[in-house]
């Protein structure tokens, strides 16, 4: 059965989406699935753009059929080759022997890599700003290294005015029918998974994403239509200003997370007193999340989001506790910068974690750290402790 749609002149959306997957790359939970998004345009010369990971293939498969209708195929562009995008590259020459692949020099480079077949022999190669035409469509091509990997190309069409932007402005998600983020509560239902998306797959390349806009900055665009999830056409403006904040590494809100590791709950006790006494000082938006429990690219996305952030460790084995030991390494290689901290210790016999968690975290680029050293807790809070965190919450205010 065909489902495809129509979503602008002589351009239909062929994806498909998987609500089975737990996690995407086997590491990002996905509980409301992911989309892998595919486009045909029907011109003089018929374009497919980007095929789809395996799991659709089939659905995808008889969608490119029903929508070429007999037609054979011209050309497939590929913007991008990561396998969840590619997977399905050797079904579509199978079927249409004759399509010519259309990509970047070192797109044609990783094809070859993952596949068996001549990729350079059918391979139209294409570099920046060339151009091309259908009949009445024209693609002009836009390099974009690094967002997020070296291959990675945007293509636009000058016709339409549609920017197929690979995995750029993609969020996690299933689509059910709406693929227009217009058509649904996006603000409400898909921005913290476009952000989980953007910062976790994308967020250590923000100077790369920033050179992309830029070039985006000066094309006439209509729609944008990534990877993943959701198209835009409506207020496009909204959604490309949140990936100007993102990949410029400021915070989207203001208010302070709190992430801690507790083992036997002093911790714990602790961050509670400290959230108290946040609010009690007129701090707004305050959240809390235990390491241990919340997954780490929530985390991520967490503390990119706020402005202000505390880490709070019991010490384990002479050492950070695991958990926010990878919480913070995570951070740093996702070049996790501009914030105000509070540190916060925990341990009975030997406090270690505030020194390491510091070292870590000062190793980051304009991270300023409250009191200049942790609070540290000698197995629970007493009344000095307490004392303390107060005046952390102070400093947090400041």
């Amino acid at each position: 059965m065909q489902l495809s749609r129509k979503i602008s002149t002589d351009t239909y959306y062929v994806g498909s989406s998987d609500r089975r997957l737990a996690l995407f790359e086997n590491i990002y939970p996905i509980e409301r699935g992911v989309s892998y998004n595919s486009y045909i345009v029907l011109d003089e010369k018929t374009v497919l753009l980007d095929t789809v990971d395996h799991s659709v293939s089939r659905q995808f498969m008889e969608n490119v059929k029903g929508v070429l209708n007999g037609r054979s195929l011209d050309y497939l562009i590929i913007n991008h080759v990561e396998p969840d995008h590619c997977a399905t590259i050797e079904s579509i020459i199978k079927e249409y022997p004759e399509v010519k692949i259309v990509s970047n020099a070192k797109a044609i480079q990783f094809i070859s890599q993952f596949y068996s077949f001549n990729a350079l022999e059918r391979a139209k190669v294409v570099k920046e700003g060339d151009v091309l035409n259908t009949g009445k469509h024209s693609f002009t091509f836009v390099l974009a290294p690094m967002v997020h990997w070296p291959e990675v190309m945007v293509t636009y069409d000058t016709f339409t005015k549609v920017l197929y932007s690979a995995d750029a402005f993609g969020t996690f998600g299933a689509l059910s029918g709406n693929l227009f983020a217009d058509e649904v509560e996006f603000e409400k239902e898909w921005l913290d998974d476009a952000r989980r998306y953007y910062i976790n797959i994308v967020g250590k390349y923000g100077v790369q994403t920033q050179n992309l806009l830029k070039k985006a900055s000066a094309l006439d665009i209509a729609m944008i239509a990534p990877l993943h999830g959701p198209i835009w056409r409506e207020n496009l403006s909204w959604f490309i200003d949140k990936y100007v904040t993102w990949s410029s590494y400021k915070a989207e809100d203001e208010g302070i997370v709190i992430v801690y590791s507790s083992i036997y709950g002093n911790t714990e006790q602790a961050m509670n007193y400290l959230a108290l006494s946040l609010a009690d000082k007129g701090v707004k938006n305050i959240h809390m999340y235990d390491a241990s429990k919340t997954d780490q690219s929530i985390l991520l996305s967490e503390c990119f989001r706020y402005s202000k952030a505390v880490f709070a460790s019991s010490t384990y084995n002479l050492e950070i506790f695991p958990k926010m030991e990878g919480l913070l390494l995570d951070l740093k290689a996702h070049l996790y910068q501009n914030k105000k901290i509070g540190l916060v210790e925990c341990g009975t016999w030997a406090l270690q974690s505030g020194k390491k968690m510091s070292e870590l975290l000062s190793s980051m680029k304009n991270i300023e750290i409250c009191l200049g050293r942790s609070v540290s807790i000698l197995s629970s809070a007493k009344e000095e402790t307490l004392a303390e965190l107060d005046k952390l919450a102070e400093e947090l205010t400041k």
